[in-house]
């Protein structure tokens, strides 16, 4: 069974950055997409970023030049840098790899 743990999440003021990291552990196989999702109260979850094959990444346009995912395949760790944050970027912060969802982390985005 595959276990994601998610860290980094918290509250920052408008402007400022924060890096999410999930780790997967566990029965682990080889996996072409795997993203961030988030879910702001009384909203649907919705995609943020994701790694598809090939190393190709997609954004949605909300976070486009402003986040950046990552992942390192030794450390089977997936990241997300969110820099410039505004306070529309306040959700529940979700990974999904290995076709598990992880349980989120807060990101709070005020002054």
């Amino acid at each position: 069974q595959v276990q994601l743990v998610e860290s980094g999440g918290g509250l920052v003021q408008p402007g400022g950055s924060l890096s999410l990291s999930c780790v997967a552990s566990g029965r682990l196989f080889s996996i072409n997409a795997m993203g961030w999702y988030r879910q702001a109260p009384g909203k649907q979850r919705e995609l943020v970023a994701q790694i598809v094959g090939g190393g190709l990444t997609n954004y949605a346009d909300s976070v486009k030049g402003r986040f950046t995912i990552s992942r390192d395949n030794a450390k089977n760790t997936m990241y997300l840098q969110m820099n410039s944050l505004k306070p529309e970027d306040t959700a529940v912060y979700y990974c999904f790899m290995y076709g598990r969802w992880g349980r989120g982390t807060q990101v709070t985005v005020s002054s």
